[in-house]
């Protein structure tokens, strides 16, 4: 079967019509106010991995049921209206992701090139995923 569109063409068109920024623009907006980390790579990476400190995750396969008010999977930190900063691991599925939110209305949205490897790359906080107590069987 031919592929109508590959997935570099998919996160070419979608980078187009997103904002990208460098690692160091992302490294100068964490940890402010107004800003929201939001990492959508899969609950493995983040535990083989680590994340950035203070990032929401949210799964890549959720994030369009969490962002729209009315989904039952709503999170209120979407309406925020604070500035969300996408990553994965290198940038694709970040890309992909900054699109669709920002296709659905979601503003300001960007993601930043090279992903949470370019993140690790230039020696910045990095933090264990925070993870959730299993509850005691009585």
């Amino acid at each position: 079967m031919a592929l109508k569109k590959s997935c570099k063409q998919l996160v070419a068109e979608a980078e187009s019509r997103i904002k990208t920024i460098r690692v160091e623009e992302a490294k100068a907006l964490h940890g402010r106010e107004d800003t929201l980390f939001v990492d959508i790579r899969d609950v493995r990476e983040l535990d083989r991995e680590g994340t950035i400190p203070g990032a929401l995750h949210a799964p890549r396969g959720m994030l369009e049921f969490w962002i729209d008010p009315e989904s039952p999977y709503y999170k209120e930190v979407f309406g925020s209206g604070k500035t969300f900063v996408f990553f994965c691991a290198l940038g694709w599925r970040a890309a992909l992701a900054t699109d669709t939110a920002q296709a659905m209305g979601l503003e300001p949205v960007c993601h930043f090139e090279g992903g949470f490897s370019a993140w690790k790359e230039a020696g910045y906080p990095t933090a264990e995923r925070a993870k959730k107590e299993k509850p005691k069987k009585p």
